[in-house]
């Protein structure tokens, strides 16, 4: 399977992506960008997004990307900074980049963004499995 193609159907299996209302933007070898509009259901009892919802959003990105190169990548180390607080309505861009791809071990750092404002920052590694995606 083509390594653009692979988000696609990670997607397609993806329930939880789907629920967060998630749509892949871009899509190449090594990169990743997804976007979604935070609902009310995602806000916290202060009325911000749940951390979590950022944090989801990055990671959908983050596994997207990291998938591209054609094996089963699956992480094993994630974290996230929140710059900014979110408000019901806003509409998030996440972009995963592959920092750095090891034989077993990909780096990669996703922005997360509210138009042109950086509003998280998450770092994840993958485990690059020896197992194709297949059609």
């Amino acid at each position: 399977m083509k390594g653009e193609a692979i988000p696609y159907k990670m997607l397609s299996q993806d329930a939880f992506s789907q629920w967060l209302g998630i749509e892949i933007l871009e899509c190449e070898i090594g990169r990743c960008k997804v976007g979604m509009t935070i609902r009310k259901e995602m806000l916290n009892s202060m009325s911000k997004a749940h951390g979590g919802i950022s944090y989801s959003l990055a990671d959908t990105a983050f596994g997207f990307a990291a998938n591209t190169h054609g094996k089963y990548a699956v992480s094993i180390e994630t974290s996230i900074n929140h710059i900014e607080a979110l408000d019901e309505g806003d509409y998030l861009i996440a972009e995963s980049v592959i920092e750095k791809v090891k034989n077993k071990l990909a780096f990669n750092v996703v922005e997360v963004k509210r138009g042109e404002e950086l509003v998280a920052l998450f770092k994840g590694i993958v485990y690059r499995t020896q197992k194709d995606w297949e059609e």
